[in-house]
């Protein structure tokens, strides 16, 4: 449930917002929402933290891509900040000096939260797809599961659903294998 939601909003909307809240441009409204829980955060820095290494690092891993949590993704006139985001730098070789990033992501991961999963779902998953991002992961931290989508011919397949303690290779970054219960604290 958004705090905030308005017609017409612009990026200056955006700067406007408290630190307390996370503020996206959603079908051209200014949606904000609480920081995330502690919970939430968990799981993203941990997953994000085992990415990192393997993927942008290059440690144990191929390299090649920038790894970032939180980032302001413009597409088109939208706004988005997904709890993690990942590039391959073949597509996007430096990162901008905006705030934000207008090179739609190669993989997104959104951590749900029963403030964010109704937005998540409904209204970013579509234009992720829209934009072309070819891989997107929901992680949910109450029900301990991550869900793997690929983007097919416009539509998101659903690949696998993941739980608990399991140990997963996911694509796009099936070279490492993660722990989920690492992630659940």
């Amino acid at each position: 449930m958004p705090l905030t939601a308005r017609n017409g909003a612009t990026y200056d909307d955006l700067c406007a917002l408290p630190d307390n809240v996370v503020g996206e441009i959603v079908n051209g409204e200014l949606v904000a929402t609480p920081r995330p829980s502690p919970r939430h955060a968990l799981a993203a820095s941990g997953l994000g933290g085992a990415i990192w290494g393997p993927f942008q690092g290059g440690k144990g891993g191929p390299g090649g891509w920038w790894i970032l949590d939180e980032p302001e993704v413009k597409l088109g006139e939208q706004f988005f900040v997904p709890d993690l985001a990942g590039w391959k730098k073949e597509r996007l070789p430096s990162l901008p000096e905006e705030n934000w990033i207008s090179t739609p992501p190669d993989w997104v991961c959104e951590v749900l939260s029963p403030k964010t999963l109704r937005l998540d779902k409904t209204r970013k998953m579509p234009v992720y797809a829209e934009f072309g991002v070819r891989h997107l992961w929901l992680l949910d931290p109450l029900a301990r599961t991550l869900e793997v989508f690929r983007l097919e011919t416009g539509k998101w397949l659903l690949l696998s659903i993941h739980g608990e303690a399991e140990r997963v290779r996911a694509e796009p970054f099936d070279a490492l294998e993660i722990e989920l219960s690492l992630l659940w604290g």
